[in-house]
């Protein structure tokens, strides 16, 4: 078993905390489901979001999708670079896991999926 880093990305429509916490809890549940990941496996997740999404930390995301282990958590902003993609919140979720890297899903959805570089790394959802 090892540490694997899974990335992803999601842009909320506005500034409010109703925005914040249903793009993440959409990201979250897209980043497991696509990944086939347990709850326990879960070491921890990192949340950045832009310096315009400020209205509510994104790890609150977790309380209402009732993941109420002992997960370590983390907010933090992303740098403040022009021209970068507004109201964006980005996801490092660290995860126990025997998969190999090839085949880890990083998720990113709506306008995020505009922030793919890598062709390994793949987009999901419905947006």
């Amino acid at each position: 078993m090892w540490c694997c880093g899974i990335r992803g990305a999601i842009t909320a429509p506005a500034n409010d905390r109703k925005s914040i916490i249903a793009a993440t809890k959409e990201l979250l549940n897209e980043m497991v489901q696509a990944n086939g990941i347990e709850i326990d496996e879960i070491a921890a997740i990192f949340f950045t979001t832009t310096p315009d999404l400020n209205a509510e930390f994104p790890a609150a995301a977790t309380r209402e999708l009732g993941w109420t282990q002992q997960l370590a958590l983390i907010c933090g902003h992303e740098m403040n670079v022009p021209n970068s993609l507004p109201r964006c919140v980005r996801i490092l979720m660290l995860v126990n896991t025997e998969k190999k890297p090839e085949k880890i899903a990083h998720v990113y959805l709506g306008e995020a999926k505009n922030l793919l570089t890598n062709k390994a790394t793949v987009s999901g959802g419905k947006k």
